[in-house]
């Protein structure tokens, strides 16, 4: 296994990120340098409007890089069609899906569908795939229930779920505890966590949730205005990076506790 797990399922060197706008470029951060290999948790913290999103979408391919190189798999990410990017790397938003009338079974199984015949015809393999997802996720009491009917915590493990039907060594998520209470934040996060170790994913996932974040992640990304670093949690806060995320009259960071604090 540490032989696999040292190869770099994602690997991202001197990005710089933003967009196009008519014939110029705006630039939201640059100097982004780091890699995922399988089993591995990393999480993308900063600040509101920092470029977490923006990050997350370049590397799925969903908006083009202003410069450097993400590679999957060794492979630059410019040369794969779209049917081999369905089949390394998924995504899931924070916008909800657009057809939430869906059952969540059906929901799960749209993961399946980079693999199915042209008719859309599941496989027994394509079922026992779609059943697992489900098992882990824990949502086999609401298969049959309709999206619209979850709650914002139901409706995030049912997309995760949908990433795992679709089986990719990388996945990609969004913000995924935006509107849950701390416990169901806490949940979702371990859970990817089990999921990055025991189903061998690459997992990367942006977040407000930093001091949870330093609790469950392999490594993290941290975005500030000045720098995008990338290490361990602990040689993070060693680093002093978090000490200036946010404006220090309000709150500040303790090394010792590892998380943020209010000030007096």
């Amino acid at each position: 296994m540490s032989l696999e797990k040292s190869h770099p399922v994602l690997e991202v060197s001197d990005l710089s990120i933003g967009y196009f706008s008519k014939k110029e470029s705006i630039l939201i951060s640059e100097g982004i340098n780091f890699s995922i290999p399988k089993g591995e948790l990393v999480s993308i913290v900063g600040t509101n409007g920092i470029g977490k999103s923006t990050l997350l979408r370049t590397l799925a391919y969903m908006q083009p890089a202003l410069k450097g190189s993400i590679s999957l798999n060794n492979k630059n990410i410019s040369e794969y069609d779209s049917f081999q990017l369905a089949n390394t790397l998924s995504i899931v938003l924070t916008e909800a899906p657009s057809s939430k009338n869906l059952t969540v079974l059906e929901l799960v199984s749209l993961g399946r569908h980079p693999y199915t015949n042209w008719v859309g015809t599941l496989s027994e393999n394509d079922k026992n795939i779609i059943q697992n997802a489900i098992d882990v996720t824990e949502i086999e009491d609401l298969t049959n229930k309709k999206c619209m009917e979850l709650s914002d915590g139901q409706l995030q493990r049912v997309m995760i779920a949908r990433a795992l039907a679709q089986d990719t060594p990388l996945i990609l998520l969004d913000e995924p505890t935006t509107h849950l209470d701390i416990y169901h934040r806490a949940y979702l996060l371990k859970l990817l966590k089990r999921l990055a170790v025991k189903k061998h994913k690459a997992i990367l996932f942006s977040t407000h949730e930093i001091d949870l974040a330093i609790q469950v992640s392999d490594k993290m990304i941290v975005m500030t205005e000045d720098e995008v670093y990338f290490d361990e949690p602990n040689k993070l806060i060693k680093s002093g990076c978090f000490d200036t995320l946010f404006p220090s009259e309000t709150i500040h960071f303790s090394k010792d506790l590892k998380r943020f604090v209010l000030k007096d």
